[in-house]
């Protein structure tokens, strides 16, 4: 069987620091990826990384640190924010010295721009392409520290036994072979679930399979009701338009030719935190102001010149003309929310350890609480890039105190193949893409933006019948390597998972705070939920129970913007 120290499932950004970090300290290190590493979904993040350089004006880190916490809408834990922006600096410092090309002032300093819910100017960023240049500088050093990577292997399940965390099971997609793999510490990078809904800006990986997958092993999750919705995504689909567009000066223009954003944020506009913009161009639209009365509004970038946006949004540029027929140098470009990122994850301590002995997690999988209910742009590279290094470091010296873990496998692998086998000569005639099409659809007409208990309970019902009628799913592939139905079914029992925690915590969050926004309590209400949601699989159910949540420096005031 195969072995290594310290495990990592994820290739992205929090996957590469953390690998890096556990290797640094002389722990044996694999990654497993379920795609080869430079196609993580951290590759797309394009506006920036946040630090307080004040390379472009003056800056602190207790300014970071007050706009995270009042973005967060006072649920962030403010001792996990304080570490957050306090190594801020010292990382960007790092990820240049590893390689990363930062765009520069003409006086030769990294350059930064401003970014929603900042109320200083400090994304670094590379053009718009920074989770890119991240990533791709992170894996050469993760290359050079000889750091043995299981690409294309698709992880089905989390090993663990008598409260420890012993191992994986997965699906060599190649080989077609189920395989286990053992180590003394597993570190979770496997990122979001914005798949869950039909209009994302995710990619076709970001399904929540390690949410799921610790769920099911009994671990806890925090915060699940928290999604947030981008509000530019490229009309249809879904693409992300940086936040760096709306910091280079973007407007969003409703179809009265109106810079909308001043009725719902008079001081930060369009730069105000995504949350309140979202919602903001939803009420547009719902309002009949979408252009030409339809479901987006335009954002303008013409004012900008042709030589700014070819030089910092050469991306954007490229994905208006490709995908919208539109060149946002000569015209505006259509956008409206889309489903980005999940505040909500697999629970952990500022260590990035989870209640499971040898079990860690760091970046978009898991919850430390620095984002709370609504993430401020920037923040989460950064977040990927500290608690990454965190999870590495820690998972290393569990491993260093740690022996081998004693593991049966075989029961494991046959429990799998069987699973699979079940599947492809069920009889039930559930499909895939059917069943996903409505999980999708539910939770975009119901569990989305603007949230009610009718819409909430009736999605509830929706996802448990779907969640029954999944033991009924048969595919039609009956081959072993590369079977993407079998990988497509595996990805839509997470989907499943994670939608069902995010409706019922929904339902039961009863306010409406950060990115949880309920028509019915309209208000926030700290005395009765200002605290933590954490969920727990047990007996075939999902229970919730609340944990305070830290206040050091900050405490709670009206948001306004």
């Amino acid at each position: 069987m195969i072995s290594h120290d310290v495990v990592i499932i994820g290739s992205g950004l929090a996957g590469m620091r953390a690998a890096l970090e556990a290797a640094d300290k002389g722990a044996d290190v694999a990654i497993v990826a379920k795609s080869y590493p430079v196609r993580a979904h951290s590759v797309e993040a394009q506006g920036g990384i946040a630090a307080s350089l004040a390379r472009v004006e003056e800056d602190n880190w207790e300014d970071h640190m007050f706009d995270t916490v009042k973005g967060a809408d006072y649920l962030a834990d403010q001792d996990a924010v304080e570490t957050l922006v306090k190594q801020a600096p010292e990382a960007i410092i790092e990820l240049e010295n590893l390689g990363t090309l930062f765009s520069r002032l003409e006086d030769g300093k990294i350059n930064q721009r401003p970014f929603g819910g900042h109320s200083n100017v400090r994304s670094c960023f590379t053009s718009d392409k920074t989770g890119h240049a991240l990533e791709h500088s992170l894996f050469e050093q993760v290359m050079k520290a000889g750091v043995d990577v299981y690409d294309e292997w698709f992880v089905t399940r989390l090993i663990v036994e008598n409260g420890t965390c012993k191992g994986i099971v997965a699906y060599d997609m190649q080989k077609g072979e189920i395989e286990a793999l053992k180590a003394k510490s597993i570190i979770f990078c496997t990122g979001g679930y914005g798949r869950v809904y039909g209009i994302t800006s995710n990619d076709l990986q970001n399904n929540g399979d390690g949410i799921s997958m610790a769920m099911q092993a009994g671990v806890p999750l925090e915060d699940m009701e928290f999604v947030q919705f981008h509000p530019t995504g490229l009309y249809p689909r879904g693409t992300l338009i940086t936040e760096g567009a709306r910091g280079e000066g973007g407007h969003l223009l409703n179809d009265e030719g109106e810079r909308f954003a001043k009725k719902y944020a008079p001081d930060m506009m369009e730069l105000a935190p995504r949350d309140i913009l979202a919602r903001a161009i939803e009420t547009e639209i719902r309002e009949g102001r979408g252009i030409d009365g339809g479901d987006y509004v335009h954002l303008d970038l013409t004012h900008l010149g042709e030589e700014k946006i070819k030089e910092r949004l050469p991306l954007i540029r490229e994905l208006a003309i490709d995908s919208a027929g539109v060149d946002p140098i000569e015209g505006p470009i259509p956008v409206r929310p889309t489903a980005h990122y999940s505040m909500g994850g697999i629970y952990i301590d500022n260590n990035c350890s989870t209640p499971v002995d040898g079990l860690f997690a760091a970046g978009e999988c898991s919850c430390v609480s620095v984002h709370g209910a609504n993430r401020l742009g920037t923040n989460s590279l950064l977040e990927c890039v500290i608690f990454g290094r965190k999870a590495g470091e820690t998972a290393a010296e569990y491993a260093k105190n740690a022996s081998m873990p004693q593991l049966s496998s075989k029961e494991y692998i046959e429990e799998e193949r069987d699973k699979m086998e079940n599947l492809m000569n069920g009889e039930g005639g559930e499909e895939i893409n059917e069943l996903e099409e409505e999980l999708q659809n539910t939770m975009r007409d119901k569990v989305y933006i603007f949230r009610n208990e009718s819409d909430l309970k009736s999605a509830l019902d929706k996802i448990i019948e779907i969640k029954e009628r999944f033991e009924n799913v048969q595919i039609k592939d009956q081959s072993m390597t590369f079977n993407t139905a079998y990988t497509g079914a595996m990805e839509l029992e997470s989907l499943i998972n994670v939608g069902w925690a995010i409706t019922k915590n929904a339902l039961a969050r009863k306010e409406s705070r950060g990115s949880h926004y309920r028509t019915d309590y309209d208000e926030r209400n700290d005395e009765d939920w200002l605290k933590h949601s954490l969920t727990r699989f047990e007996n075939g159910e999902l229970n919730i129970d609340y944990e305070n949540v830290t206040i050091t420096k900050y405490e709670p005031k009206k948001r306004e913007y």
